[in-house]
């Protein structure tokens, strides 16, 4: 169990300095066609101001999206004591808590850090959940807190938005810019090709940092409850009368514990969320350690 939490905050290091590697990447595509060394810098040095702004105002920007409202004690009592004890039983300061209106069942928390965070819940899972399916839940959203996932997902985020608006920028440059007469055919196409490929791959890497994060945040949640068959029990609700938001936000799909987007035809491929099967197979082999 150690081990594979270790392992999924390894490989998350690794696939952010993956990102990084992504931009600088464009920016030296970018000199050698334009023969201006001054663009990786400013690429390099625009991505991680991006990425600094995101970090803290993307939580805010989530919220404000989901059109999630926030509420105290006297407006929902259950859901309010639930995340307070979870809180009181990690450690972890008490986070903002938020209700989205939207029939879907769902939930999820952002924010930069543990002494910034938010949790959500919609309706819709307030009205399927037992107490304890609910705080099996709410102790997934707040293992992603406790395990720092909050901050990862609003740096890879911003990184990803960084990815595709240098991308566009720099082909926007290659077919209506002027100071590329002398550059080298071959290595232009090469470039071309690169900028319109790096934002597809930037996408792959946040859905894999998401899905790497799902896990590590069902064992957290699981060992907070000691109760991982109720948090099984929630996801197979989840899968069963799951259904779209009704404001979807494709940049945001990866905070929710359940995907909330449509599926389609390559659903699988770049799905935010590992298949909720493995998890609830992965939830079931974990109580009979307990």
């Amino acid at each position: 169990m150690y081990r594979a939490i270790r392992r999924n905050k390894v490989n998350s290091f690794f696939i952010i300095l993956l990102f990084i590697a992504i931009v600088g990447g464009l920016g030296w595509l970018a000199a050698y066609i334009y023969r201006s060394p001054g663009i990786v810098i400013a690429v390099v040095i625009g991505s991680i101001a991006f990425a600094v702004f995101q970090y803290f105002m993307a939580g805010r920007e989530a919220i404000s999206m989901s059109g999630a409202q926030r509420i105290t004690e006297a407006d929902n009592p259950r859901l309010y004591r639930i995340v307070e004890n979870l809180a009181i039983t990690t450690g972890t300061p008490m986070p903002e808590v938020y209700i989205v209106n939207d029939p879907a069942p769902n939930a999820f928390a952002t924010g930069r850090d543990p002494e910034h965070a938010m949790v959500a819940a919609t309706t819709g899972l307030l009205d399927i959940l037992t107490d304890p399916e609910l705080e099996g839940v709410m102790a997934h959203e707040l293992g992603h807190v406790r395990n720092y996932d909050i901050r990862v997902s609003m740096i890879v985020y911003g990184l990803v938005v960084a990815v595709g608006m240098i991308s566009d920028v720099l082909v926007r440059m290659a077919f209506f810019g002027r100071n590329n007469n002398n550059s080298n055919p071959i290595m232009l196409v090469f470039g071309l090709v690169a900028m319109l490929v790096a934002p597809l791959v930037a996408t792959l890497v946040q859905l894999a940092v998401s899905r790497q994060r799902e896990y590590l945040a069902d064992a957290t949640g699981a060992m907070t409850t000691r109760h991982p068959e109720a948090l099984a029990s929630a996801l197979h609700k989840l899968s069963e009368y799951g259904r779209p938001l009704q404001r979807q936000q494709s940049s945001m799909a990866h905070l929710w514990i359940a995907d909330p987007l449509k599926p389609g035809m390559v659903a699988r491929l770049f799905a935010t969320h590992p298949p909720i099967p493995d998890r609830i197979r992965r939830l079931l082999d974990m109580g009979g350690k307990f």
